[in-house]
């Protein structure tokens, strides 16, 4: 009978909500504050993969507030009858289970605001990357008209100096300037000999006088050791002197003509001949261009051609106008050049003239007065000699 009636109540209807207690478990509340946190984190973000990743923890976590156990009823199996103990068990580990669940979430959101802050960084950096990109490109494209350019002249200026050479191509000639030029280049040839021999003047006169020191102080030393002599060893050693004195004055002349006429050859000549120079490279441009529409102009007159022929004008003004602007520059600096060749020449050819003249007449105060006048300075001497400090 006992037995009957445990058996009738163990098969009634048991409702069980929350695992079997009335109240709401905490856990609950916080997993559904993550799940609101998550909803408003992907309105913002826009990430569908945190969202399904959410749900999934979601739906595989415990929700006892939606369960419900009925037994089969009176009389029913006993497959329908869940015990108390199960119950239990089951409410323990849904505890144990939703903090760590909660906590996953919270990570879960954190590394989504990461992942967000990391594709703003790699959207900036890939933006920089591409405009260095472009800037590089650009440069390229830049460098390779250039050559283009580069190549077109150097194939129609080749091309125009070998028709000159072998006669069948016409050339620009100014016969005034050209002859000015070739006079120059004559004038340079003849000031550059000059220069060579002055030089080799100063070389030559410099071991004279030398010799003239080495030999007056070897008279010198003789007087003092030869008393029989004395007197014939001395009188030469006072002439030597004299002689290593004035030719170190005159010495002094020529070293300024020599800097003087070096000057005026390989600096003021040789600027003229560089402007020459490009001007003689922009004579040959300006042909090139010009045989270049000539051979145009002979051609059709279709679409393209006229398109051809306008830009090969252009390219042709430029030209004229550079090898105009540069036969202006040569005339001028002939000009000029002329003017102070003579001022140069005449003040240095009467320097090198009075020096010759007073120290070959042993007139000393003479030789001493031309450096003045064309203030000379001399060196003191040993200037050019090492100091005993820097011998050792």
């Amino acid at each position: 009978m006992t037995d009957s009636i445990m058996s009738k109540a163990a098969t009634m209807e048991i409702p069980i909500n929350s695992n079997g207690d009335t109240g709401t478990l905490p856990e609950d509340d916080s997993l559904e504050q993550a799940a609101k946190l998550q909803w408003n984190l992907d309105e913002k973000v826009g990430s569908s993969r945190g969202t399904r990743d959410l749900q999934q923890v979601m739906v595989s976590g415990p929700n006892l507030n939606e369960t419900s156990i009925v037994s089969g009823g009176y009389g029913g199996t006993a497959e329908g009858i869940i015990p108390t103990s199960s119950i239990k068990d089951l409410r323990m580990k849904a505890r144990r289970g939703s903090v760590p669940t909660s906590r996953s979430a919270t990570r879960h959101i954190a590394s989504q605001s990461h992942d967000y802050q990391g594709s703003s960084m790699h959207h900036s950096s890939s933006s920089s990357s591409m405009t260095a990109e472009e800037a590089t490109r650009g440069v390229a494209v830049e460098k390779l008209e250039f050559v283009k350019k580069w190549g077109l002249n150097t194939y129609k200026c080749t091309k125009q100096m070998i028709s000159e050479r072998f006669g069948r191509g016409s050339r620009t000639v100014d016969l005034e300037l050209e002859a000015q030029i070739e006079v120059l280049r004559d004038t340079k040839r003849k000031y550059e000999n000059v220069l060579r021999l002055a030089r080799a003047l100063t070389n030559h006169f410099y071991s004279m006088v030398q010799t003239q020191h080495a030999l007056g102080d070897t008279f010198a030393d003789l007087s003092q050791k030869s008393p029989e002599l004395r007197d014939e060893f001395g009188y030469n050693a006072e002439t030597q002197k004299l002689l290593c004195k004035n030719g170190e004055t005159l010495l002094g002349a020529i070293n300024f003509f020599v800097s003087s006429i070096n000057t005026l050859v390989n600096k003021t000549m040789e600027d003229t001949l560089m402007t020459i120079k490009m001007y003689e490279n922009a004579r040959l441009e300006y042909d090139a261009y010009r045989a270049d529409l000539e051979e145009l102009s002979l051609g059709p007159r279709d679409a393209v051609a006229m398109a051809r022929i306008d830009s090969a004008q252009q390219q042709y003004q430029v030209q004229k106008d550079k090898y105009e602007r540069l036969r202006s520059d040569v005339t001028i600096k002939l000009k000029f050049l002329e003017e102070n060749k003579v001022k140069v020449m005449h003040k240095q050819l009467l320097l090198f003239h009075n020096a010759i003249s007073a120290y070959f007449a042993g007139n000393q105060q003479q030789l001493e007065q031309t450096l003045k006048q064309f203030n000379v300075k001399l060196k003191p001497p040993g200037a050019d000699k090492p100091s005993w400090l820097e011998e050792q």
